[in-house]
């Protein structure tokens, strides 16, 4: 009985702490990067526009653009494993491979419908997801971004199959805010970055040949 009792606390505090929002680990006071519902039509949502694109292709393009997020947030926000980009990544890979594979379909169509040959098509839709996963750098605002894709990951990670497209168009927005370089709304980044212990990612003395290096690091 005391073991169970003991299991069912642990459990109860998992539950408590992991219904926090990702931006109460990171911000006293965080910013609000709340964006509408999109339609893929927007300005400056997906890498690059895609002229005379379908509604369907736009989704697929929503999709496309979301799941390059939360890759490249599996990648850089491992500095805060309870974040779980990275596991919510590989669950998302998996229940929601069907869409996945069918969005990439629809974009692969859509670059050989507007090009000339098969061949343009695809170094075209090559040079589209290039495009598309270093839109997501975030070196300067990786707090932001790394909340902003926890959030949106572990919508999609609950989301039915077929949903995926639903969750880019609701949260895409927010990750594209999310990039831009927000501070703590109350402290300086320095003064609570050095509080807490997070990485100082928008000092560039931490930086050294495009490698993260801590000990590099001003904290005063």
């Amino acid at each position: 009985m005391i073991a169970m009792r003991k299991l069912s606390v642990a459990a109860a505090t998992i539950g408590l702490f992991g219904a926090l929002p990702a931006s109460a680990q990171f911000y006293f006071k965080a910013p609000n990067i709340d964006s509408p519902r999109l339609t893929g039509a927007e300005p400056g949502i997906l890498a690059q526009p895609l002229p005379g694109a379908s509604a369907d292709e736009l989704r697929a393009a929503l999709v496309w653009n979301l799941r390059a997020a939360l890759n490249v947030a599996a990648l850089q926000c491992q500095f805060a494993p309870t974040l779980l980009t990275l596991p919510n990544y590989n669950t998302i890979i998996k229940d929601h491979a069907v869409e996945l594979n069918s969005s990439y379909a629809t974009l692969t169509k859509y670059f050989v419908r507007t090009h000339k040959t098969a061949r343009e098509g695809q170094t075209a839709l090559d040079q589209y997801g290039t495009r598309v996963y270093t839109s997501f750098s975030a070196v300067h605002a990786q707090l932001t971004f790394c909340a902003a894709a926890h959030d949106a990951s572990q919508q999609a990670v609950f989301a039915g199959r077929g949903k995926f497209g639903d969750v880019a168009a609701e949260r895409l927005g927010e990750i594209r805010n999310s990039l831009s370089r927000w501070g703590e709304q109350q402290f300086s980044r320095t003064q609570y970055s050095a509080y807490v212990g997070l990485p100082l990612f928008a000092d560039e003395k931490c930086w050294r040949r495009d490698i993260y290096t801590p000990s590099r690091c001003s904290r005063n």
